[in-house]
C-alpha cells in the first residue's frame, strides 16, 4: 500500500471510563496516556493530529503541549459521532482522509495507522479498518474478541462477538483449535473514512444489530455502506483499559521495547 499524503488522525478521548477513570490522563512513564497515543499518530506521518474530548480536564492538561484539542459535546453515543462534530467544528473538507485512533492505544504501530488510511483510498469504500488472524479457539469463542467476516473483495460482510465463521463440520469434530485453511479474523478497532462520511454516519439512526452486538460499525453495514478490511502489516499490542493493562504497559516501556 502506498502512503496517503495529508491524512488526519483524530483521537476521541473520554475522561469518564468506568474501568479506568480518568484514563486519558493516567500517567504512563511519567506522561499522560493520551500523549503517547498522539506520539504514535505523529510517527505515522499524519499531517494533523487532533484530540477530540468533552472534558475540560483533558483540554487543560494538554494546554501548552503543542497538541491540538477540539472540545465537543458530552452526549455523543460513540467516538465516530464525536469526531463528526470535530470535523464540522474544524471545517475539514469532505474529501479529507480521517483516521479514528482510539485514545487508549499507546503502542499503535505507525505502519498500521498508515495502512488503514491507504486501504480507504485504494478500495474506495465508505470506511476502512484492519484485522489480524485469530490463532486460538479460546480467542475465537471469546465475546470480547470481535470477529469480522469479509467477502472475496476484502470488504466486511459482518462483525460479531460470536465465533464466526462457523465451520460446521470441523467444529463438530473438534472445538479446541481453529480449522486449518479457514480465515478467522479479529477486528482491530481503528477506522479510516472521509470527513464527509463522518458527518453522514453521525446522521444515520442506530440499528438493531448495532444495539444487539454493541458494535457501532454495524450501523454502517446495516445502512448498506461498504467497509474495506485489510490485514494489519504490524501487530497492535493490547490497549489500556484497566489498572492491570496500565501496569503491563508500564513494564513494556521499562523493558525498553520500542513501538513499531
Amino acid at each position: 500500500m502506498s502512503a496517503v499524503p495529508g491524512f488526519i488522525v483524530a483521537i476521541p478521548a473520554r475522561h469518564g471510563s468506568t474501568r479506568l477513570p480518568g484514563k486519558p490522563l493516567r500517567l504512563l512513564a511519567g506522561e499522560p496516556l493520551i500523549v503517547h497515543v498522539v506520539r504514535r499518530a505523529r510517527a505515522a506521518g499524519a499531517a494533523r493530529v487532533v484530540v477530540a474530548t468533552d472534558d475540560a480536564r483533558i483540554g487543560e492538561a494538554l494546554s501548552g503541549s503543542g497538541i491540538e484539542v477540539c472540545m465537543t459535546r458530552t452526549d455523543h453515543a460513540s467516538g465516530s459521532d464525536r469526531l463528526a462534530e470535530c470535523a464540522a467544528t474544524l471545517g475539514w473538507p469532505d474529501d479529507a482522509v480521517v483516521v479514528n485512533l482510539q485514545g487508549d492505544e499507546p503502542f499503535a504501530p505507525a505502519a498500521g495507522i498508515r495502512a488503514v488510511a491507504a486501504a480507504l483510498v485504494e478500495d474506495g469504500a465508505d470506511m476502512a479498518t484492519l484485522a489480524t488472524p485469530v490463532d486460538t479457539a479460546e480467542q475465537w469463542f471469546d465475546p470480547n474478541c470481535v470477529k469480522v467476516v469479509r467477502d472475496l473483495r476484502g470488504r466486511a460482510l459482518y462483525f460479531s462477538r460470536a465465533p464466526l465463521p462457523w465451520a460446521r463440520d470441523a467444529l463438530a469434530r473438534d472445538r479446541a483449535c481453529v480449522p486449518e485453511g479457514l480465515e478467522v479474523l479479529r477486528h482491530i478497532g481503528i477506522y479510516a473514512c472521509r470527513a464527509g462520511f463522518l458527518k453522514t454516519f453521525a446522521g444515520l439512526p442506530a440499528t438493531p444489530l448495532e444495539r444487539a452486538e454493541s458494535l457501532e460499525q454495524l450501523r454502517a453495514l446495516e445502512h448498506g455502506r461498504a467497509i474495506a478490511v485489510r490485514l494489519t502489516p504490524a501487530p497492535f499490542p493490547p490497549g489500556v483499559d484497566t489498572e492491570a493493562d496500565l501496569a503491563r504497559a508500564e513494564r513494556t516501556l521499562a523493558a525498553g521495547v520500542p513501538p513499531t
